[in-house]
């Protein structure tokens, strides 16, 4: 069985009049289990069309797309909603914490869309907190806690339910340098130690040096660019 993420001369077509315009061109990746890729374009190029396929959030209008051996791209509605809750975890620009809800029950918020919170399910949150840097923030609220407190908590609110494919989206976008590097940083321990396979989206190109792999997008199209002429 194929691990990771694989994706394979995937299209996404849109419609505009009588033209069709390809927002994603036949892209392919591979990312296997503790890598960490990053990919980079210009606005437009066809990066959140790209991530919104990976993530089950869109469906390709041709190619497929192998989560863990199995083809996303065939499922219904209702199996690609269980797969984006079990299997990836998605880490955005903004944080999107729930603004009533505090650390600890960002967290177990995810676990109760599965079911009922059982105590392990609570000593899991906390103990993933702990490691995180977060162990005296449990019953703070999102308007307490600093821009990278705030994306450390959607960190682990993406690993709580343990999910294959970690998926970020420009996840540094709001924040100062320093704390970018350490947001950043903490995902590609956590992918790595984890053993997940994990995409980020950035503008950044500072923050590439965490990542095993750097892909360029350009007009729909995947180019894998060169990481150590980016160092």
């Amino acid at each position: 069985m194929t691990e990771g993420l694989q994706i394979t001369t995937a299209s996404k077509y849109y419609n505009e009049g009588l033209n069709r315009i390809a927002a994603l061109d036949r892209v392919s990746i591979k990312v296997e289990p503790g890598e960490f890729v990053a990919v980079v374009g210009p606005s437009g190029s066809g990066k959140s069309t790209f991530l919104s396929i990976a993530g089950a959030l869109l469906k390709a209008s041709d190619g497929e797309v192998i989560l863990n051996g199995k083809d996303i791209s065939k499922l219904s509605g209702k199996q690609l909603s269980d797969i984006r809750l079990h299997e990836i975890g998605f880490i955005m620009q903004a944080s999107n914490l729930v603004p009533y809800l505090s650390v600890l029950d960002q967290l177990l918020i995810v676990k109760r869309m599965s079911g009922k919170i059982r105590a392990a399910d609570k000593a899991m949150a906390i103990k993933l907190l702990e490691e995180l840097g977060l162990g005296n923030k449990l019953k703070s609220y999102p308007d307490e806690l600093s821009g990278g407190e705030k994306q450390r908590t959607a960190i682990a609110r993406a690993l709580i339910n343990d999910p294959n494919i970690i998926l970020a989206d420009e996840p540094t976008a709001s924040l100062d340098t320093k704390r970018a590097h350490e947001v950043v940083s903490l995902i590609a321990h956590e992918v790595r130690t984890r053993h997940k396979a994990a995409i980020m989206v950035t503008h950044d190109e500072r923050l590439l040096t965490y990542c095993d792999k750097v892909y360029r997008m350009e007009d729909g199209k995947l180019f894998l660019g060169e990481l150590e002429s980016i160092h």
